[in-house]
């Protein structure tokens, strides 16, 4: 059986101190908007969550986000589009940084 190329975008975010949580949450939902609706079509799955890691390594990061293309060329589309680039404004006022890597699924 052949393996279904799939193509991980992972950010880790962590957040300034004083961000109030429900500014917190409107991002959260903004970037689920942005993956499952605005840009369904190129974005194949859509994954996040919030950091629970007892290991004492996050180093401040409190949220993951996890998004699965087909394609490079797809993963291309979704960083240049002015929807993904017009999230990043509205984020970047609220993060301290952000950490992202990309990678190709191996079972």
């Amino acid at each position: 059986m052949a393996e279904t190329k799939q193509l991980r975008h992972v950010v880790l975010l962590k957040f300034k101190e004083n961000t109030p949580p429900a500014d917190i949450t409107y991002l959260e939902d903004e970037f689920r908007t942005l993956a499952k609706v605005k840009l369904l079509t190129i974005i194949k799955g859509y994954e996040w969550g919030k950091n629970v890691s007892k290991e004492n390594l996050d180093r401040g990061y409190t949220h993951c986000f996890i998004l699965t293309f087909t394609n490079e060329q797809d993963r291309d589309t979704y960083l240049e589009h002015p929807y993904h680039k017009d999230f990043v404004e509205i984020l970047k006022p609220h993060m301290v940084e952000a950490t992202v890597i990309d990678f190709w699924v191996h079972n």
